[in-house]
């Protein structure tokens, strides 16, 4: 550790030797249920068998295969995979490494597409670190300070938090509608502005899905104006929220979609995707890089379609996801310390408050550390890290899950 670099801070005390499904251990063989997924990554469970076989056979042929310079039927046949999935009008995906590179893939074929230079952007959302991504973020200010000046062209409009505005949901949607429509008449007109970009649940800043109705006004304007709607599925997506994609619970599949975590079961890979019509519209060597479409990594991602579709996983996202809400809200009714539960499938929020609607960022943080010493790894999110995350594999088991509320309610009793 004393080469690492100091600013990059690790969430538990853990040094991880091995994973196997939704756990992972130490070099003494010490577990711990890892609720985290690698902040989703590992959708399959970690080293899931289908997966480590894909990925072996691949290794012993061929490693790296440059997609600029030669084509590899591995990324083909992704596309071909992927298509499937997608909604019918996005026929053509173009690969990055991480999730921040296909944002920035993502709104820099918005602005060449559309020849308008801004962007709206909704509070609370993450879109990643790299200076573009950052410039495009609101959920912390940790990813913005201390480099400025960051992207110019970047409106940031409210989202409907409905629980921090203290509304129900159809006032908070309407005033994040009306404050919408007035940003495009004070600040970013409408004539350019290439693009709005969403999170159709926001994962950083607390685990907030976007309303259908809020959806729904987005598209409406996106269309009016002739501003493309990007959907950031990077976290949300890939069967998370009891969805293949979390924007199906809205029915707005926007212009541009964003993908990587799930993708590859922990292997880097990111894509967008849009029609092959929009994409002709970007320019020539604008999409690529040295590492996208790794060959490993599409085997990986090929094999991951391979369980999801064999195990069902996106059918067992969504009942297992109402079963841990329906243990979450019974907990919720014994301790005044959970103020609200939000999200969908097994992508859930647990926020902690010391009153109502006072986030306790120091009590999540207990939590978290009295889970992680009795064998349960947890993360946080929220403006104040108040916000505990329930992140688990898709594959988990109905056993696994009930251990983990056991030690969750236990560490409510004794933090």
């Amino acid at each position: 550790m004393s080469h690492l670099s100091p600013l990059l801070v690790q969430s538990s005390g853990i040094c991880a030797e091995r994973g196997e499904g939704s756990w992972l251990y130490d070099k003494d063989g010490t577990r711990w249920l890892d609720f985290t997924s690698g902040i989703g990554v590992t959708a399959t469970g970690h080293c899931h068998p289908k997966v480590v076989a894909a990925a072996q056979e691949q290794v012993a042929k061929l490693v790296h295969a440059q997609y600029a310079t030669v084509k590899h039927p591995n990324m083909l046949a992704l596309t071909d995979r992927l298509y499937s999935h997608l909604p019918k009008h996005m026929d053509a995906v173009a690969f990055s490494n991480s999730g921040s590179e296909s944002v920035e893939a993502a709104f820099r074929l918005a602005r060449q597409a559309t020849g308008r230079p801004n962007i709206v952007v909704f509070r609370g959302g993450f879109h990643g670190r790299t200076m573009g991504a950052a410039s495009l973020t609101t959920s912390n200010n940790k990813v913005r300070t201390g480099w400025a000046p960051l992207m110019a062209g970047v409106s940031v409009a409210p989202f409907p938090h409905a629980y921090r505005y203290g509304w129900d949901e159809d006032t908070a949607v309407d005033f994040c509608l009306k404050e919408l429509d007035h940003l495009m008449i004070t600040e970013c007109n409408p004539k350019d502005t290439a693009a709005m970009i969403i999170e159709p649940v926001q994962g950083e800043y607390g685990y907030y899905p976007a309303p259908k109705r809020f959806m729904e006004g987005l598209q409406a304007r996106c269309k009016e104006h002739g501003i493309l709607l990007i959907v950031d599925e990077i976290q949300a997506g890939y069967g998370r929220t009891g969805k293949f994609w979390s924007h199906e619970h809205s029915g707005v599949s926007g212009d541009i979609l964003i993908t990587a975590k799930g993708l590859a079961s922990g292997y880097p890979l990111s894509a967008i995707a849009a029609s092959k019509e929009l994409m002709e519209h970007g320019y020539p060597g604008s999409q690529g890089g040295t590492y996208g479409a790794n060959v490993v990594a599409c085997a990986a991602a090929l094999a991951t379609l391979d369980v999801i579709e064999e195990e069902q996983l996106v059918a067992r996202a969504d009942k297992l996801g109402n079963q841990l809400v329906s243990q979450l809200e019974g907990l919720k009714a014994e301790h005044d310390c959970i103020d609200e539960i939000r999200g969908a499938g097994l992508m859930l929020g647990v926020e902690m408050v010391s009153a109502p609607h006072t986030p306790d960022g120091d009590r999540a943080a207990r939590i978290l550390k009295h889970c992680e010493q009795n064998g349960m790894l947890m993360l946080r999110c929220g403006s104040h890290g108040q916000v505990v995350r329930w992140l688990p594999p898709l594959t988990v088991t109905e056993a696994e899950m009930e251990q983990a509320v056991s030690l969750f309610e236990a560490a409510l009793k004794e933090t």
